[in-house]
């Protein structure tokens, strides 16, 4: 199965990140964020990947390029026959990447449309480049072909940003509950789409999340998996900060490979 990976947008509320690159590769640990989420996919067998690039899609498209250098040490010897030469293997090697430019203002279904020459035929998974969740993707495969959809898509239920206070009728704080999981449940992407998704996309301005999944929920075609496991979307620069809080703790939560 391929991985569509939406990494095309302005990144607007975290612009000390994201002024010279764009949001997903902003780096946690010294690795973009959206090399984390390729390594879980790729970690439960999905290496084939089409990135749909957008705000500063050079930045992409070189990491990807020179991923080779730019991940281990190399000789390069110059001249009319310049050759180069990488010492060792990094772990990426079966990895299969396909940069797609898919403009710079199109939104989420346009870029989906972009690409349907790269995806085929085939169902595939979707998700965004800036949030990072260790979703079992094989309990997703499963859940999607047993309902006969053409969508599903991954769904949590968030803590709170806050700690709650509990105030009894009288006024009085009854108790604290600190940052509380909520009780709604949130689209988090790691989507699986059948072929028949890119009838729903029309062009460039076709928003993902309003228009195709309303009516594909209108129609009774979308179903939602549950991810009760840790999720957590790059939104802010604290949310970057604590991101690479968590991977410098050197057991992050997110971390499925060896």
């Amino acid at each position: 199965m391929k991985a569509v990976l939406l990494a095309g947008g302005l990144g607007t509320r975290m612009r000390e990140e994201t002024e010279f690159r764009p949001k997903p590769m902003v780096e946690v640990g010294g690795k973009p964020v959206l090399w984390h989420i390729m390594k879980i996919l790729s970690a439960q067998g999905i290496r084939d990947f089409v990135v749909c690039t957008g705000y500063k899609s050079e930045y992409i498209a070189n990491y990807f390029a020179n991923y080779g250098s730019l991940n281990k040490d190399f000789t390069v010897t110059l001249g009319t026959e310049s050759s180069i030469v990488y010492h060792d293997h990094h772990e990426e090697l079966d990895w299969k990447v396909t940069v797609a430019y898919t403009g710079a203002a199109t939104m989420t279904g346009g870029r989906i449309k972009r690409v349907q020459k790269y995806v085929g035929r085939e169902p595939f998974l979707c998700t965004y480049g800036d949030g990072i969740a260790p979703v079992d993707v094989r309990a997703l495969q499963d859940f999607h072909s047993n309902h006969g959809k053409l969508a599903t898509m991954t769904t949590t239920r968030p803590y709170s940003r806050f700690g709650v206070v509990d105030i009894n009728r009288d006024g009085d704080v009854a108790s604290f509950r600190e940052k509380p999981q909520s009780d709604d449940w949130i689209n988090i992407g790691y989507f699986i789409f059948e072929p028949a998704i890119f009838d729903y996309l029309s062009n460039d301005d076709t928003v993902l999340e309003q228009e195709p999944l309303h009516r594909l929920a209108d129609q009774g075609q979308l179903s939602a998996f549950r991810h009760d496991g840790f999720w957590q979307p790059m939104d802010t620069y604290r949310e970057s900060q604590m991101l690479n809080e968590l991977w410098a703790t050197g057991t992050p939560p997110w971390k499925i490979w060896d």
